[in-house]
């Protein structure tokens, strides 16, 4: 992410893993202590409600804190298990709180998932492991408040079903985009490698709140709905 005249900060608290920016320093903090609030706040949910953690199918939530309840509606968007809206639902708070402290340029990637609003145009990489076009390409974000989600089958940590090199989802939230990458990722696989794009670009725009997509897969690339202009990242 270019980051000219604008305040940056790595933080880490256990698996969560962010860059946060912003145009105004105590925007930072607000960010930090968002994140670390609300994670507090699943964990302690999580050791009572122990299927919200390992399911992989959407998980009716009646009470709870704020967190667990986007969790569960992203996750119901796109048919997945809510573990899998994590890192953008907290991206998503830590921004919300970040506006609330006076910050126009406010961004938070946690690992690969970017919430932002902002007041000018933000340029973000594709990160797509070995892929020839990663970190080469990649998005410049013009229209806010929006959220950026990418799976991949091949290079992430995170659970996936699929093989894509890189599912890329833009939604109105990253908690959304979080969930419908997982949920698209999941589909990318096998031989017919146009028909499984065709598959994933169908499946990603029937999800409630999604903007577009962008996918890569064994040198196919797919694109449909409001997908940022494509740039070439200098490096």
């Amino acid at each position: 992410m270019k980051t000219k005249n604008l305040f940056k900060q790595v933080f880490q608290l256990k698996e969560t893993n962010c860059t946060i920016i912003a145009d105004d320093e105590s925007a930072i903090n607000a960010a930090v202590s968002s994140i670390r609030h609300h994670r507090k706040q699943l964990e302690k949910y999580i050791q009572t409600h122990q299927k919200f953690l390992y399911s992989l199918q959407p998980v009716p939530v009646d009470k709870g804190p704020r967190i667990v309840g986007l969790m569960a509606e992203a996750s119901e968007k796109a048919n997945v298990g809510p573990m899998a809206a994590v890192a953008g639902v907290l991206a998503d708070l830590a921004v919300e709180d970040m506006a609330l402290a006076g910050s126009e340029v406010a961004v938070v990637e946690n690992g690969g998932e970017v919430s932002a609003i902002s007041n000018q145009p933000i340029d973000i990489a594709l990160s797509a492991g070995d892929s020839p076009l990663s970190r080469q390409i990649g998005f410049r974000l013009e229209k806010f408040p929006i959220g950026v989600a990418t799976s991949s089958g091949l290079f992430s940590h995170a659970l996936s079903f699929g093989e894509a090199e890189a599912v890329t989802v833009f939604a109105v939230n990253a908690g959304v985009a979080d969930a419908a990458a997982t949920a698209v990722g999941n589909l990318i696989k096998g031989d017919d490698c146009r028909g499984a794009v065709e598959r994933g670009i169908r499946e990603a725009l029937g999800i409630e709140g999604v903007r577009g997509v962008f996918i890569l897969y064994r040198g196919i690339v797919g694109r449909a709905g409001q997908v940022p202009q494509l740039i070439k990242v200098s490096t």
